[in-house]
């Protein structure tokens, strides 16, 4: 396994504190009692995705030595894992449908940040986490050798409860994202914060263009636990991407992008 080695660096001149600097910075982390490990309660499964089932889940977490974990988790158990205790580290559930040929990383995850979302000895997995622990892996995939010796703004010194208020109605980011955080690009995100700093100006929507679809009306179902179902009269119009998306419906699997679509009746 890959070992991160992540450090705690508490320097706020490295990584200021504030959001619209980047985050992070001392008094940021909780004080909590040691835990050999934390039981994961998931989040309920959104109504539109019913018609695919039960969900299995994908996890990936750092173990106590900083080396990433990962385990596939069916039939509603609750799992324990163990954590580092002297940073923050994210957890990340992918929902994922085997039966219907649905791997982990279609689907938008659920997630949690330690210790934010930690309370005695279980972690509270969300939708809205699952957009932390994305950002906290990009984050640490666009933190190279040539980002790090300019400014080093390393995921566990990013300020997170800052980050997390801005998704609020007084937060004051784009409606569209503030509804629907999926929207935006948050690979793209992250390589800016750690080039530039944090600006809650780019949280703007990923460019889409529209795709006539010779399909059925649906609804169809995207992939973001955020978004509502689409029901169409006449052609379906979808919004796509330069990347693949995806829908379902009762039907099938559809999978498109700005020049090519693909649609996969159930069997």
């Amino acid at each position: 396994m890959k070992t991160y080695g992540f450090v705690l660096i508490v320097c706020a001149a490295l990584f200021p504190a504030g959001c619209d600097s980047g985050g992070g910075g001392e008094g940021i982390f909780p004080a909590l009692p040691s835990q050999s490990g934390y039981t994961l309660q998931f989040p309920a499964v959104p109504p539109a995705w019913s018609l695919l089932g039960s969900p299995s889940w994908r996890l990936e977490w750092l173990s106590p030595a900083g080396e990433k974990e990962t385990a596939t988790i069916r039939d509603g158990k609750r799992p324990e894992i163990s954590l580092p205790e002297t940073w923050t580290s994210p957890v990340i559930a992918w929902p994922h449908w085997p039966d219907k040929g649905i791997g982990p990383g279609v689907f938008k995850p659920a997630g949690a940040l330690f210790p934010f979302d930690v309370s005695g000895g279980n972690m509270a997995l969300s939708w809205r986490g699952g957009v932390d622990a994305v950002l906290y892996w990009e984050l640490a995939a666009a933190d190279t050798d040539a980002a790090r010796a300019a400014v080093p703004r390393l995921p566990q010194n990013f300020n997170w409860p800052r980050f997390r208020d801005l998704f609020t109605e007084e937060g004051g980011i784009n409606a569209d994202v503030l509804g629907d955080p999926w929207l935006a690009d948050w690979a793209s995100i992250a390589a800016k914060i750690v080039q530039s700093g944090f600006d809650k100006r780019r949280l703007t929507p990923e460019a889409r263009k529209e795709l006539p679809v010779p399909a059925g009306p649906g609804p169809w179902i995207g992939v973001s636990p955020f978004s509502e179902p689409l029901l169409f009269e006449g052609q379906p119009v979808f919004r796509v991407r330069e990347t693949p998306d995806t829908w379902v419906s009762a039907e099938g699997l559809l999978r498109c992008t700005q020049k090519t679509w693909i649609f996969l009746p159930w069997d």
